[in-house]
């Protein structure tokens, strides 16, 4: 396993997310931090692409929860499920989560997280997205109502989640796995190194 971020250089770092996934994937990363829910709305504008969706969300948490907190590094983050121009995000109720794995069996997506590092004063910023390629199996509406029967997807970008009995759906990705799940800690652990040296 790798070794733990060594934060001696870095502000306390507050996690603008209530998601305990990313909580969890912060604390496998050795990582020590605050949680404080952003209080804003999550946006998707048809004219923006799906990186752009997932890094303008994640821009918005981190910043409105930076003006309450200036002195501290804040990490905004966001999910988007894409197939080609469409973008999946949080179902409304259980038939549009069955609508979304409907149009999502049999063929492979995107998953978009954004992920942007935010302290105010002084000001420091990082803002990147990671992609990963995820692919279904083919199901029928038993096979989907089965496995969201199984899950709760309501808080979940595609209505599913590929730690929870992904495998039901899941044939396969390529990419970063813990992407998938809500955070890329490969590449948050290299940002987060970067501006612990001052770059």
């Amino acid at each position: 396993m790798d070794a733990p971020l060594n934060q001696t250089k870095l502000p306390t770092l507050i996690l603008a997310s209530a998601s305990p996934r990313r909580s969890e994937l912060l604390r496998e990363m050795g990582v020590s931090f605050t949680v404080v829910k952003a209080d804003v709305h999550e946006v998707a504008p048809e004219y923006l692409s799906p990186v752009e969706t997932a890094e303008i969300n994640a821009y918005r948490k981190a910043r409105a929860t930076a003006k309450k907190h200036p002195d501290m590094l804040v990490l905004g983050a966001d999910t988007v499920v894409s197939l080609g121009i469409e973008q999946f995000a949080k179902p409304a109720d259980m038939a549009d989560a069955e609508r979304m794995l409907a149009k999502l069996q049999g063929r492979t997506h995107l998953v978009i997280t954004g992920v942007c590092l935010l302290q105010l004063r002084p000001y420091r910023q990082r803002l990147f997205a990671v992609n990963t390629s995820v692919t279904f199996r083919k199901l029928h509406l038993g096979q989907i109502r089965r496995y969201l029967a199984k899950i709760h997807p309501f808080d979940k970008a595609g209505s599913y989640a590929i730690q929870d009995d992904g495998d039901m759906i899941v044939k396969g990705f390529k990419g970063s796995f813990s992407n998938v799940v809500g955070l890329p800690v490969e590449q948050l652990k290299v940002e987060l190194e970067r501006m612990q040296a001052g770059r």
